[in-house]
């Protein structure tokens, strides 16, 4: 079995800052989360966890697989996607002009941003991720567990499910809700 999750909220989450690469810890309310999702899914069998090396990341799959013998391994494609010159700042999708609008409401058109990621790049390395890494452990019979964040974890769905780009968004990945892809 496959199964991602995003992490738990931060305090960007909560301002809508756009936190992309920027490094920010959980708030109380996502480590909440976390605990809540560790009792939730402490039942679910996973064999080893994937995991962003970005702290919310981190601090969640440390949280949700606390006592769990479980093995995380970090990744650097999994980290969320670079917003570059956006990264910090706040509502950046009500800005007028903002290329970052298209981000959310036009996905197939994002032209991407200064110092940022475009999908293409995005895709290639959470797509090189799925098929050096995942692959051969799901071929093997384990279930794995990937967590991320919003963006990454959405093309990881769009890749697996065979999505298209235009629906990037309709996943819907709430924070620390387990989702099972395969």
């Amino acid at each position: 079995m496959l199964y991602i999750m995003r992490h738990g909220k931060t305090d960007w989450n909560a301002k809508h800052k756009l936190q992309g690469r920027t490094n920010i810890p959980l708030n109380e309310e996502g480590i909440q989360m976390a605990e809540q999702a560790k009792e939730k899914y402490k039942d679910v069998n996973f064999d080893i966890c994937y995991c962003s090396p970005l702290v919310r990341a981190k601090q969640t799959a440390e949280i949700v697989l606390e006592g769990r013998n479980i093995p995380i391994v970090y990744d650097d494609r999994l980290m969320e996607m670079c917003f570059g010159v956006y990264e910090g700042v706040t509502h950046p999708s009500q800005i007028e002009g903002s290329p970052i609008r298209k981000l959310f409401k036009d996905p197939a058109n994002y032209p991407g941003v200064e110092d940022g990621e475009t999908f293409d790049d995005l895709f290639a390395r959470t797509g090189s991720f799925l098929k050096e890494v995942v692959q051969p452990q799901l071929d093997a019979g384990k279930d794995v567990i990937i967590v991320g964040h919003g963006a990454m974890d959405s093309s990881i769905v769009c890749q697996v499910q065979n999505i298209p780009l235009e629906k990037f968004w309709d996943a819907g990945i709430e924070n620390c809700k387990l989702m099972k892809l395969l």
